[in-house]
């Protein structure tokens, strides 16, 4: 009984958001292309190179950044190493597990991780500090704390904000002076659902529950796009998957300019 009755009430909420959408409304009050407020904070964790809190709507999500000596990799050798890793807390919803990373967690590390690393955000060569034999390691550990969706947008806008503000231990490790992260890119992701053929930006919990796409696209300051992912069963038509782009251009060139430049 129980199973029929979770059944029931997720066909009724997607008839809810489906029937909202022809009508071009949102649950919240929300246009289409219209994000949650977003606050940014940044050097909240005093042990850690760099970090930042995002808070984006009523999701939260605080990022760490870690730094230590380590081996390149051998197709890399004068390169530093980004290990992006993504922790979803039990704290922040009923559906979190506690226990080793689910598969969810892994996927989404890897987004986050991939527009790190496909933007060219971090000057990897300025980590090495013996090519072929030490390079410095760089930990972007990511921790949910509240999900009320679009988890993905407010880690990796957390990733390169606490990226800004990290220093390079070198002091500590004796490898010579301190210096700030060599960031050359600030890199913006936004995520789209698609409910009922239109496109959300900044899905709530609901909306990301009963859609049967979602597409992450990550833009760089130059309006080129570094990175893509596309989940779900769903397709996309190329007209407004050509507006998406446009759209996440767009927006996150004013997240840049409000968060991120005044870092």
């Amino acid at each position: 009984m129980r199973n029929m009755s979770n059944e029931a009430v997720s066909r009724l909420k997607k008839d809810y958001i489906f029937n909202l959408a022809l009508k071009g409304e949102r649950e919240d009050g929300r246009a289409f292309d219209e994000i949650r407020d977003i606050r940014l904070e940044t050097n909240v964790i005093d042990k850690a190179e760099g970090s930042a809190m995002v808070y984006m709507g009523d999701t939260q999500v605080l990022v760490g950044v870690k730094l230590q000596v380590g081996t390149p990799f051998p197709d890399s050798a004068d390169q530093g190493v980004i290990i992006t890793s993504m922790e979803l807390n039990p704290i922040a919803s009923p559906d979190f597990e506690a226990g080793p990373p689910r598969p969810k967690a892994i996927e989404m590390a890897r987004v986050v991780d991939r527009g790190i690393r496909e933007s060219g955000a971090i000057d990897l060569n300025k980590l090495c500090i013996t090519e072929g034999e030490e390079v410095w390691m760089v930990f972007i550990d990511v921790h949910v704390l509240n999900d009320s969706g679009n988890l993905l947008d407010a880690a990796s806008l957390g990733a390169i904000s606490a990226l800004m503000t990290a220093t390079v231990p070198a002091e500590r490790e004796g490898r010579g002076e301190d210096m700030k992260m060599p960031i050359r890119e600030m890199p913006v992701s936004l995520t789209f659902v698609k409910v009922g053929g239109e496109y959300f930006i900044d899905a709530s919990n609901n909306e990301e529950s009963v859609c049967d796409t979602k597409v992450t696209i990550v833009s760089n300051q130059d309006g080129s796009i570094c990175a893509m992912q596309k989940s779900g069963a769903g397709s996309l038509s190329e007209e407004k998957f050509l507006k998406a782009v446009e759209k996440s251009c767009e927006i996150g060139a004013k997240i840049r300019e409000e968060f991120l430049l005044n870092i």
